[in-house]
């Protein structure tokens, strides 16, 4: 006996409960026209993932049941087939008055108009970008029902990651796993994830099946690449990365020798994590662009490699149309930099415009010359110049609506290398938590791949091999105020993302006064980082969620 098994892997928007009922609802007439009779879509998928302290609101509470009614009721003629979705619950009998007492974060299988069975999440994450704790209550007992023979049992992401909830499905006469998630990117987290669930499928004997959210909800993102699995642990299906899908996936056998067909070997093929990096940024920014309604993007260009390299993601999210770009020439910015910003707006085909700062800056000191007389210039002039220039920006972002994307990488993030109201002004930053050598990595590799079909080689091989500088200042280059990159992302990745202490920096072969000024940089920088805009998270600690620390704080360790 074969049970079609449909994942419906889509791109929910958080709150809009009527459009995201719409699609499940579209999805799953799909699946079962198509043959399916259980259809699983990702956590949370009524209302989005993840939607915080909307939880709180009576009145969104009261929306996702309605929703979760729209669909049960439009889908009520469909015979035998079980949709399982993900939504928030509470008490019922309250929720449309006053604040529910519990909420739990559930998920429902919903057959011929009626909810058959509801199962709560057990294990409620509470670390990096997760916050589960919050708002939800855990729920205690597992949930197994039956639909064409087979017995599911029905668990929500981060149950998986633990050996009890999986145990007791199997206990309660599960044949088979469902799993659904809301499980955020992060650099290897793909496979990560296929690791702990082959483990999970192994430990209870079970074949287990990965229905998975995708697309970009602020700072997080989601990769779908949904899977099955044998009992085994083998992977016997993969849906795409980044994209949506509404994928069939057959189940044959009977009893303890139930399997998945097995999909041809070349579609199980993960992603590289270069080509996995690039589709995160590229579904960051065109998530962030369209479900908040901007009409297209604009950022400055300097023919530096950060804001080539963002360029080239925005192009590849929302196509050149959508794009401006504006060179800012001070009196240090040199010819190459023109040169190579003119070459690569060209090569992408985005507008692009000259605005020189030259007449405010000279304003701003003209203004300032009293206050400053017998002083000799320093940051403050640099400042000066950036700020003009998030000043210019921003004015063309209110005046035509289009969104400010920041350029500033991970790196400078850490040590301050930035300036508050200059090069930190607008809306999103697209490589916020991309480290300065990752930048150079992504460059070539953009340049050695079209993804989008938006143009081959796009950088200009300059801009990638020249030595990096803010051009604030004759003659500046980055590596006069910091360590070199390749030592400054080291002991930031171990320091900042994995929490190791100085000292074991030290003994693993790291300068002492670069760790002590790397460390110091990262901690005096907090009030800059609370000021800056959100942007996408791809490792697995960022500056956002993942990174909760005090602006006023006399730990120095």
């Amino acid at each position: 006996m074969t049970l079609q098994i449909c994942v419906v892997q889509l791109n929910f928007v958080v709150g809009d409960m009527p459009g995201n009922a719409r699609k499940i609802i579209d999805a799953a007439q799909t699946a079962h026209a198509q043959g399916a009779r259980l259809v699983l879509t990702p956590e949370l998928s009524i209302c989005g993932y993840a939607a915080e302290d909307l939880y709180l609101r009576p009145a969104f509470m009261a929306a996702c049941d309605d929703a979760v009614k729209q669909v049960a009721d439009a889908l009520a003629g469909l015979k035998d087939l079980c949709v399982v979705v993900g939504h928030p619950l509470g008490d019922h009998e309250r929720a449309r008055s006053v604040s529910v007492s519990r909420r739990f974060n559930a998920a429902s299988v919903l057959s011929e108009g009626r909810v058959l069975a509801t199962y709560r999440k057990r294990e409620l994450p509470n670390y990096q970008v997760f916050d589960e704790r919050r708002y939800f209550t855990p729920g205690d007992r597992p949930c197994v029902f039956e639909v064409q023979g087979v017995r599911v049992g029905l668990l929500v992401c981060e149950d998986a990651w633990f050996d009890a909830p999986a145990r007791s499905s199997r206990e309660a006469g599960a044949e088979l796993l469902a799993v659904i998630n809301a499980s955020p990117f992060h650099v290897g987290k793909s496979q990560e994830r296929l690791e702990r669930m082959a483990s999970c499928a192994r430990a209870v004997g079970l074949p287990l099946v990965y229905a998975h959210l995708v697309g970009g909800q602020d700072e997080v993102v989601f990769d779908g690449a949904s899977f099955a699995l044998q009992a085994d642990g083998s992977l016997a299906a993969r849906c795409p990365s980044f994209r949506e899908a509404v994928s069939l996936m057959a189940l044959q056998g009977t009893g303890s020798q139930r399997v998945f067909e097995v999909q041809p070997a070349s579609s199980l093929v993960a992603p590289s994590p270069m080509a996995e990096l690039w589709d995160a940024l590229v579904t960051g920014v065109r998530d962030y662009v369209g479900k908040n309604g901007f009409p297209g993007v604009l950022l400055g260009l300097s023919g530096g490699i950060d804001s080539a390299l963002v360029l080239a993601i925005a192009v590849d999210a929302l196509g050149a149309a959508k794009v401006r770009t504006v060179m800012m020439p001070s009196p240090y910015t040199a010819d190459i930099s023109w040169i190579d910003a003119r070459d690569m707006a060209q090569r992408l085909g985005v507008r692009y415009d000259e605005i020189s700062i030259v007449p405010e800056f000279e304003a701003f000191k003209a203004s300032l010359a009293s206050d400053f007389a017998g002083l000799a210039e320093d940051t403050t002039e640099e400042n000066l110049q950036a700020r003009i220039r998030g000043t210019l920006l921003m004015a063309l972002s209110n005046k035509f609506g289009a969104i400010v994307l920041t350029t500033g990488n991970k790196s400078e993030m850490a040590t301050g290398y930035c300036t508050l109201y200059g090069d930190m002004a607008g809306g999103f930053a697209v490589i916020k938590d991309v480290a300065k050598t990752v930048v150079f990595e992504l460059a070539r590799w953009r340049n050695a791949h079209d993804p989008y079909g938006t143009g081959a080689s796009p950088i200009p091989e300059r801009i990638i091999t020249r030595p990096p500088s803010a051009e604030l200042r004759p003659d500046q280059k980055d590596q006069d105020s910091l360590p070199p990159y390749e030592v400054l992302d080291a002991i930031i990745e171990r320091y900042m993302e994995n929490d190791e202490p100085i000292d074991s920096l030290v003994a693993a072969g790291f300068a002492r006064a670069d760790v002590e000024r790397v460390t110091r940089l990262i901690k005096i920088n907090e009030y800059k980082r609370r000021q800056s805009p959100v942007g996408i998270r791809v490792t697995h600690r960022s500056f956002g969620k993942d990174w909760r620390y005090p602006i006023t704080s006399r730990f120095r360790a």
